[in-house]
């Protein structure tokens, strides 16, 4: 019963270094597909995904972009395993939010 328990533990942590690790390697991805198209200003500022993106081939992937007073939300398609795989294809799926901010900050 020990030694499940213990599986179980280490499981549950490889996962969640998947799980975070991934999130890093898509920010990279968006950054630099951002950067080939001429989008540098663009910052990303947050990633949202589901718990089971990590080990799929297709996920579909919200993230908060900001540029200037503007923020919004835009969701991406991935095709293709941004860790396992050599080949991955991003879909920009649509524009979700877009806030402006108007006026001064002090």
């Amino acid at each position: 019963m020990g030694r499940l328990i213990s599986l179980i533990v280490i499981a549950g942590l490889a996962y969640g270094g998947l799980y975070l690790y991934y999130g890093h390697v898509v920010r990279q991805a968006i950054d630099e597909q951002l950067a080939a198209r001429g989008l540098d200003a663009l910052e990303v500022q947050r990633i949202d995904y589901g718990p089971l993106a990590p080990v799929s081939t297709e996920a579909t992937i919200r993230a908060d972009v900001s540029y200037r007073g503007a923020d919004a939300t835009v969701t991406i398609r991935i095709q293709g395993h941004p860790i396992f795989s050599d080949e991955m294809r991003m879909e920009l799926d649509g524009l979700q939010n877009l806030r402006l901010r108007i006026g001064t900050g002090g």
